[in-house]
C-alpha cells in the first residue's frame, strides 16, 4: 500500500503540472483570440479613416509638385499619373492591400518608398524607446517597490516627492541638461547622432543612451506610481492577511501573493506608453539630431506629404496594438485578477 503510494505520488505531481500548464496555455490562447478579435475590426477602420483623411485635406501631388500657380490641365495630368482620378473605394482597396504587403505608398515629395524611409526612422526611434522602456520600467519598478515596502515612512515619502518632481520635467529640457552635463562638460557620451548597432554595440549604444534616459523620466514616474498605489492596496486584502495568518515568510507574500496581484496596472501602462515613445519624440530627437520616426512624421505633415503621413499613421496604430497584444498576453500569464478576467 505504502510502497503504490509512493509510486504514485511522482505521477500525479505530473499530472497537477500538466493540467496547469494547460490552464495557462488556454488562458494566453483566449487572451489571444480576443486580442485578434479587436485588432481586426479597429484596424479596418483606422485605416478607412486614415485614407480618408487625404480627400478632406484637399491636398494634392499636383499642388506640391507645380505650386499654387500650375493650371487646371497639369494638375489633372498629374493626379492622373498618381492615380487620383479614380474612384475612392478603388484607390482605397489598392492602397490597403498594398499595405497587407507591406508598400505604403510613394512619397509626393521626394518619389521615395515610403516603406523605405519610415524603416529608416524606425530603427532610430525603436532603438532609443526600446532602451528608455528598459530604464523606466527596472528604475519605476524599483522605486515603486521599495515605497511600498518602506509605505508612510520617510523612504516612501521621499520616493514619492522625487517621482513628482521628475513626472513634470519635459524631456527636452532633461535632454538639454544631459547634453550640457555628459556631453560637452564631461564628454561621456557623444552629443548627438546615431550608429547603427551592426556598425557596433558600443558605439549604437552610446549614442542611444541619452535620448533613452531623457525619455525614460516619463515612464519612470507612471510605473513607480502605478506599481506603489497597487502594491499597497494588495497588501490590504484578505488573501495577504491569510497569508501572515498561514505563517508564510514575508518574502513569499510578496513575490506569490501581493506581487502578482498589483503587477498589472503597472504593466497595462506600458501599453500606451511604449508607441508614445517611438512616436512623440520629435523634440527630443531634434536636440540629439536623430532622423527618426517622429521626425519623419512631423516632417511630412509640415510638407503636406499625405501618403507619407498615412504610412506614419498606419504604422502607429499597428505599434499601439500589437504592444498592447504583448501586454495583455503577459498579464493573463501573470496576474491572477487578469487569468479571472477581472
Amino acid at each position: 500500500m505504502t510502497t503504490t503510494a509512493v509510486q504514485t505520488a511522482p505521477a500525479r505531481r505530473r499530472g497537477v503540472a500538466v493540467t496547469r500548464v494547460r490552464h495557462t496555455l488556454g488562458r494566453v490562447l483566449v487572451a489571444l483570440a480576443r486580442s485578434i478579435a479587436i485588432f481586426v475590426p479597429v484596424f479596418l477602420v483606422a485605416t478607412f479613416v486614415t485614407f480618408a483623411l487625404r480627400s478632406l485635406s484637399g491636398l494634392s501631388p499636383a499642388r506640391i509638385q507645380l505650386g499654387e500657380e500650375a493650371t487646371p490641365e497639369a494638375i489633372h495630368r498629374v493626379e492622373s499619373q498618381w492615380g487620383l482620378d479614380r474612384p475612392f473605394l478603388v484607390q482605397y482597396w489598392d492602397w490597403f492591400t498594398g499595405v497587407l504587403h507591406g508598400q505604403l505608398g510613394t512619397s509626393w515629395t521626394n518619389g521615395a518608398d515610403i516603406s523605405t524611409l519610415i524603416g529608416l526612422g524606425l530603427e532610430v526611434s525603436l532603438s532609443v524607446a526600446t532602451f528608455a522602456l528598459v530604464i523606466g520600467v527596472l528604475l519605476g519598478f524599483a522605486l515603486g517597490t521599495v515605497a511600498a515596502l518602506r509605505r508612510t515612512t520617510w523612504v516612501d515619502r521621499a520616493i514619492t516627492g522625487f517621482v513628482t518632481v521628475i513626472s513634470v520635467m519635459p524631456a527636452f529640457v532633461v535632454g538639454i541638461v544631459l547634453v550640457a552635463v555628459l556631453a560637452v562638460g564631461l564628454h561621456v557620451f557623444p552629443s548627438a547622432g546615431y550608429i547603427p548597432v551592426r556598425q557596433g554595440f558600443g558605439p549604437w549604444l552610446a549614442h542611444i543612451t541619452l535620448p533613452a534616459i531623457a525619455l525614460s523620466f516619463d515612464v519612470v514616474a507612471d510605473v513607480a506610481r502605478q506599481l506603489r498605489g497597487s502594491l499597497v492596496a494588495a497588501y490590504r486584502e484578505n488573501y495577504v492577511t491569510g497569508a501572515v495568518v498561514r505563517g508564510l515568510g514575508a518574502r513569499r507574500i510578496f513575490l506569490v501573493h501581493v506581487l502578482r496581484n498589483g503587477i498589472g496596472p503597472a504593466l497595462a501602462t506600458l501599453g500606451l506608453k511604449f508607441p508614445a515613445l517611438v512616436g512623440a519624440s520629435v523634440v527630443t530627437e531634434w536636440i540629439f539630431g536623430l532622423q527618426g520616426f517622429g521626425r519623419f512624421a512631423n516632417d511630412s505633415a509640415q510638407a503636406g506629404d499625405v501618403p507619407a503621413v498615412q504610412g506614419v499613421l498606419v504604422v502607429s496604430i499597428v505599434l499601439v496594438v500589437l504592444f498592447n497584444l504583448i501586454v495583455n498576453l503577459v498579464l493573463a500569464r501573470v496576474t491572477p485578477a487578469s487569468q479571472r478576467g477581472v
